[in-house]
């Protein structure tokens, strides 16, 4: 699919990508998102720590994108969500990078807070795939995603790896800004699976098609993960993966909110994981508690196209 001028500058003339429909003219300023009319780039790298159906030997060829359409207080990527590091590249240097990590030997290509690019993806991707490019694509969110805005990348991505934060809408606005996140994030996350189907893996076990929802337990929050863990459960069954993440780091504004000032406890996150295995998730990865460290987050040293 390739987005002409006039269809790509509809789309970013009264921005209505994303569901807070900010209505900004991004060709001359900026969304509620943070985005223009320009991709910003702020990381492209091979990383070897995603869930390893996106990994490979190599990694996952991960460009990571600034800016966010959530506000999250405890976001571990704040410099580039809300503090805008990163380089603006064309949709032509999209493309050009998107290759560059097939020929890196990713795995896949793993397109991190993708959703305000959607034009400038699916155009990036298109060149790509004009000059040989042939990997999966992997739209990697915040789950807060428009319907129509998914139906706009259908064909320019393999698997949706979505994230499913909040079942409580308290929760949701007080830490994220968006007391409707379950509410849209579900229904979402239903059409990524029509779309994208049941999970399917190639003979190197790398997921070629399908949907990966992320849960990152948090402090305080254990049964709201398991609410959403049953939503999950009444909903895909095991025609879904699912990750449930034990990263939680203070970060950014955290230590503001009593209880996101701490890290998670072992007990917290082993009773997540041991609901999930009662109510029969075969598909399911788990992190080490290690995984818990700032170490972790990357450096945001992108320099630009060559």
């Amino acid at each position: 699919m390739w987005l002409d001028e006039k269809a790509r500058r509809s789309l970013l003339a009264g921005c209505r990508l994303c569901p807070r429909r900010c209505g900004a003219d991004r060709l001359s300023g900026q969304g509620a998102c943070g985005g223009g009319d320009r991709a910003v780039v702020a990381k492209v790298s091979l990383h070897p720590w995603e869930e390893p159906v996106l990994t490979g030997e190599k990694g996952a060829g991960t460009v990571f994108f600034s800016g966010c359409n959530l506000g999250c207080v405890f976001c571990q990527n704040y410099e580039i969500s809300h503090q805008a590091k990163g380089v603006a590249v064309s949709d032509e240097e999209l493309g050009r990078i998107f290759l560059g990590q097939q020929e890196a030997g990713a795995a896949v290509l793993d397109l991190v807070t993708p959703t305000h690019y959607a034009p400038q993806i699916i155009n990036g991707i298109f060149f790509a795939r004009q000059e040989g490019f042939s990997l999966p694509v992997a739209y990697n969110s915040s789950g807060y995603e428009d319907i129509a805005s998914l139906e706009l990348v259908k064909d320019s991505v393999d698997v949706f790896l979505p994230d499913l934060k909040y079942y409580d809408s308290g929760l949701a606005g007080q830490y994220s800004g968006a007391p409707d996140y379950f509410a849209v994030a579900s229904a979402a996350i239903e059409k990524m699976v029509e779309l994208a189907g049941t999970p399917l893996l190639d003979d190197r076990g790398i997921m070629t098609r399908g949907v990966l929802v992320r849960h990152m337990v948090l402090p305080g929050a254990r049964k709201d993960s398991m609410k959403l863990l049953d939503w999950l459960w009444s909903s895909f069954g095991d025609d879904i993966y699912l990750s449930l993440m034990s990263q939680y780091t203070p970060m950014y504004r955290a230590k503001e909110f009593p209880k996101l000032g701490r890290r998670l406890t072992t007990f917290e996150y082993e009773s997540v994981t041991d609901y999930a295995a009662g109510l029969g998730f075969a598909r399911c990865f788990v992190q080490e508690r290690s995984s818990a460290d700032a170490a972790y987050v990357p450096d945001w040293d992108y320099a630009g196209p060559p």
